[in-house]
């Protein structure tokens, strides 16, 4: 490697247009902290520094100046397979993260292999007063279970997060209109007893009729629901 750094690897595939589409979808941070880098080249430089002397360095010099930087970082700690490992580098790394794309694209595979243990981890996450460490902590609970582990004290928990920022209340109505998809018995009570707060339960509906998992009987009543 040549003890080339993550951030000169990064650098060599920026791209000004991408940049400037990225900039766009971030509004919320400085646009001079953009490279403009594509996923798949991100999840390849993960893939490169992970478990190399300079990846192990990089993870650990925080905060970093580029929003690439911070995606390489949380797809490295996706690839950490050991679970108390991998947990300590992401509570490491949640304080730092600073827009919903790094918040929404790692899933650590290890945490697949091991609900039980991550569950308490999830809680905590997603009490947290850090809009994108609560809202890392909804998305976990949204990937890792709505299937075969559920239980229905889970859309409990989100149903009771407060907080007025967009990006956090987006999550929230994301989870609903994914749960509506999966556990629709479970949840459309939700919306039938105005648990939720007006613009997260229009905006759930909204995600749930964009949805090809949602039957049209479904979206029919779903409809019916909405809050005018």
């Amino acid at each position: 490697m040549g003890n080339i750094t993550v951030r000169e690897r990064l650098e060599q595939f920026k791209d000004d247009k991408y940049k400037e589409f990225q900039s766009k979808l971030v509004p919320n941070i400085d646009s001079s902290t953009i490279l403009g880098v594509k996923t798949p080249a991100m999840r390849s430089i993960a893939k490169e520094f992970f478990g190399t002397e300079e990846g192990d360095a990089f993870l650990l010099d925080l905060p970093h100046r580029y929003y690439e930087e911070n995606l390489v970082h949380f797809f490295m700690i996706a690839l950490i397979k050991d679970l108390d490992k991998c947990i300590s580098a992401t509570e490491s790394f949640l304080p730092y993260v600073d827009c919903w794309p790094v918040s929404d694209q790692s899933s650590p595979a290890v945490f697949k292999k091991n609900h039980e243990k991550i569950l308490p981890f999830i809680r905590k996450w997603i009490s947290s007063d850090h809009v994108y460490t609560a809202r890392f902590g909804i998305r976990m609970l949204m990937n890792e279970f709505l299937d075969k582990d559920f239980r229905k004290e889970y859309p409990e928990i989100v149903a009771s997060v407060n907080g007025e920022d967009y990006y956090l209340k987006m999550m929230v109505a994301w989870y609903f209109a994914t749960a509506l998809a999966k556990r629709y018995d479970e949840t459309v009570v939700f919306l039938e007893q105005h648990r939720l707060d007006p613009w997260i339960h229009n905006k759930a509906i909204q995600k749930a009729l964009e949805s090809f998992r949602v039957t049209d009987e479904h979206k029919a009543y779903l409809r019916s629901l909405k809050v005018r």
